[in-house]
């Protein structure tokens, strides 16, 4: 098990926590951001995301795990850098190059652990690797805003570029730098593979099942599941924050359930029925409005959210064959992006041309939709065979 990644992880994630509550009130502050300034931040920090994702798995077959470390320091440089600007599009360019620096960290330690020697163990490895994130975030998140206002508005920032050397001292000590070099032809050929890598059964529709998940989750339960516990379900923000704590909480749990039951048995049959039961928690979440309700169903829904997290990543890792690992979990990479920056602006526009509730059912929606494709091609799936399944 790669244990270098999974502390790296956690520090990256532990800084990115940090950052998150503080950064409108840091923008605020030092540029008297109105909304629309603020919410451009995560969109091109995606963007970012989004382009960099690709390109990383196609460099990782010849620079390695390297890029996981020059994508540590480009962040911890950026953090730096945007403390010292005065103009706002300087800062939105710097936070974008920091989203380029997240997708070559992000990628490349997805990929090791979708390398790990045998399949029966690459849905727990991944599942950890997201364990290690949640519990970053989750942390990092608690003390931001202690942080900003303890410490002054700088310190978020420099705390998390600290948390990205620390990380990548980590896997530089722990990780050879002369990582293994994977048989990936180069040049113009090299956009063959990622083709021959879609024609592979399930790893179109994996995904879109990231993707969907990662839309559900930043779209309608980050976003407007506080709104719908405010406006519908009448309580405090105190309660509020409880409430989406307790998803957080079955986030966590569920993580490693998931990824250990898939790998004792077909992952399709657990992906059916963890998507279903998603899609039925978060369609009659709108039926809702008692606190001690949606307290056990904002914690159902962290749950059957992380129960499937890692199912996809681990199909992928299982179709795809070792050499072309990189490229694939690239690709993955780019459409859980995709998810991330077009979730919440359908979800938003979806809730303010019709009713609150549409998000919700609509997604529940694309998750019956999503288990259905997969019932469709559960068979094809399951009978790819490759070299390193054969061996294992």
């Amino acid at each position: 098990m790669p244990v270098a990644e999974l502390a790296a992880a956690f520090l990256f994630n532990l800084g990115q926590g940090v950052l998150r509550p503080s950064l409108p009130l840091y923008l605020q502050r030092s540029f008297a951001a109105n909304y629309r300034m603020v919410t451009l931040i995560p969109v091109v920090f995606g963007a970012g995301k989004w382009i960099a994702s690709l390109p990383t798995g196609y460099l990782l077959g010849n620079l390695g795990r390297p890029l996981m470390i020059w994508g540590l320091l480009v962040i911890a440089l950026i953090d730096l850098a945007s403390i010292m600007t005065s103009t706002y599009t300087v800062f939105l360019g710097l936070r974008a190059l920091g989203g380029v620096g997240w997708a070559m960290f992000a990628t490349v330690a997805t990929t090791a652990m979708v390398n790990i020697p045998t399949i029966q163990r690459r849905g727990r490895a991944v599942s950890l690797l997201l364990i290690s994130e949640t519990a970053g975030l989750l942390l990092g998140s608690a003390a931001g805003g202690w942080l900003y206002q303890g410490l002054g508005p700088a310190s978020p920032f420099v705390f998390e570029a600290a948390c990205m050397v620390v990380a990548a001292v980590a896997v530089g000590r722990w990780a050879s730098l002369a990582a293994r070099r994977s048989p990936v032809p180069r040049g113009s050929r090299d956009w063959h593979l990622l083709r021959a890598i879609l024609r592979t059964p399930g790893v179109l529709l994996m995904g879109a099942i990231n993707a969907t998940l990662i839309a559900i989750q930043t779209g309608v339960l980050v976003f407007l599941f506080p709104l719908y516990l405010v406006n519908r379900g009448g309580v405090g923000p105190e309660t509020a924050g409880l409430l989406i704590s307790l998803s957080v909480l079955g986030r966590l749990l569920a993580l490693w359930l998931g990824g250990s039951v898939s790998d004792r048995w077909c992952r399709m049959r657990i992906l059916i029925p963890g998507l279903l039961s998603y899609a039925a928690l978060l369609g009659t979440l709108t039926f809702l409005t008692h606190p001690v309700s949606l307290g056990v169903w904002s914690l159902g829904l962290g749950a059957a959210g992380g129960f499937v997290a890692a199912i996809p990543t681990a199909v992928i890792g299982d179709q795809v064959s070792p050499p072309l690992h990189g490229v694939a979990i690239g690709w993955l990479r780019m459409m859980t992006d995709t998810g991330q920056i077009l979730g919440p602006l359908v979800m938003g526009g979806l809730a303010d041309a019709v009713d609150l509730s549409t998000p919700f059912l609509f997604g529940a929606a694309l998750l019956t939709a999503m288990a259905w494709q997969c019932r469709r091609q559960a068979s094809g799936i399951s009978a790819v065979v490759t070299p390193e399944r054969r061996d294992s």
